[in-house]
């Protein structure tokens, strides 16, 4: 989808567009400092002319694999002769023109690539194609300086990102192995077994190593760990349906918090909760 862009020339609005690597720029608001209340026709008059006919040629031939170059020459033969008349649908019909666009409706008109454009500005008005031209830098400008700073905020992000992944994996979220002694161990509940399979301790010594923090663990723990809690809080209800032991129960949902663990802190598309 083409981007649209105004810009403001000396009153009038320009619209311009980026069609790939291309940026367009409407010869019909152009075309409104010469002729306000028949664009259309300026355009046309400037078309009807040899050099624009040789100009328009060349750019195709220089840009556009596809120019039909046999109909061209039939059109440069009868440009300039009082008969001779030429629409921008024609052109582009007749010689599958790139450099023009003719786009139907209110909202369309008759755009062309910027050299063309600029060609085209200088013909209506040599003053005015300065100012457009100034004003279409200015644009091209500051698009600039967007891309520059979305590019330097896109790699920081990314080099923090990394290192919050690195350390995580290193230091966080993979849990730790279950001990024999705490597999024998009876928990108070059940919330505090999957504490213990996920984050290797209680509630109750998490609070007493974090006690300048507030609420609980899992209101500071990431978003992979909070997935695999969500997990294990379902195999558990299906583990005691099964009639396993407590200690049983812990050593199993410890090696499944394990796996899940692995896999989410390397999926993409999963990002640390702030």
């Amino acid at each position: 989808m083409a981007k649209k862009e105004i810009l403001i020339v000396r009153g009038l609005f320009i619209t311009t567009l980026k069609v790939g690597d291309e940026d367009y720029i409407s010869l019909t608001d152009i075309a409104r400092n010469k002729n306000a209340a028949e664009p259309k026709d300026v355009v046309k008059n400037w078309m009807r002319s040899r050099t624009t006919i040789e100009f328009l040629g060349l750019w195709e031939k220089l840009n556009n694999t596809e120019f039909k170059g046999v109909e061209f020459d039939s059109l440069l033969y009868e440009a300039g002769s009082n008969s001779f008349t030429l629409s921008p649908s024609k052109w582009i019909e007749f010689t599958n023109a790139k450099g023009i666009i003719s786009k139907p409706g209110n909202n369309g008109g008759t755009f062309a690539q910027k050299d063309i454009a600029f060609e085209f500005a200088s013909w209506v008005s040599p003053a005015f194609k300065l100012y457009l031209l100034k004003e279409f830098q200015r644009l091209k400008e500051d698009e600039n300086s967007r891309l520059k700073l979305e590019w330097n905020l896109q790699r920081t992000l990314a080099k923090i990102n990394y290192h919050i992944h690195t350390d995580a994996i290193k230091e966080k979220l993979i849990p730790p192995t279950i001990s024999k002694q705490q597999a024998v161990f009876t928990y108070a509940n059940e919330a505090d077994l999957l504490n213990v399979a996920l984050f290797g301790f209680t509630a109750k010594e998490w609070r007493e190593a974090n006690t300048t923090l507030t609420g609980n663990v899992r209101d500071h723990s990431t978003i992979e760990q909070l997935v695999v809690l969500s997990n294990l809080e379902s195999i558990n209800a299906v583990l005691i349906q099964q009639g396993l032991a407590q200690g049983q129960r812990l050593m199993q949902l410890n090696q499944i918090a394990i796996t899940q663990m692995k896999s989410l802190v390397n999926a993409k598309g999963l990002k640390k909760l702030t």
